[in-house]
């Protein structure tokens, strides 16, 4: 039996109301890499488990960067006085 989009989507409906879900993703991955590009037996033979998908708050540019978190007994410095801060001793007048 030769496996098209339809058949998978067909497929993909019917687990989804058996409530298979399991059955469900295997397909929908299958017409992805169908519409991507490759054969039917490539899909059909192609591990699937390894794959996580984006998450939705994560999209955009640049979503690929590592993350860094800091040590867990990591305090950042406290902040400069407002007051203080970016004045120079410059300008001036000393003295009485």
């Amino acid at each position: 039996m030769a496996v098209t989009i339809e058949t998978l989507q067909q497929r993909m409906e019917e687990a989804a109301l058996a409530l298979d879900f399991e059955e469900a993703k295997r397909c929908r991955d299958m017409i992805n890499m169908i519409r991507g590009g490759a054969t039917a037996a490539e899909a059909e033979d192609a591990d699937f488990e390894g794959l996580t998908r984006q998450e939705p708050g994560a999209m955009g540019l640049g979503t690929s960067q590592q993350s860094v978190t800091p040590p867990a007994d990591w305090r950042p410095p406290p902040r400069p006085d407002p007051m203080t801060a970016g004045r120079s001793q410059r300008g001036r007048r000393r003295g009485p």
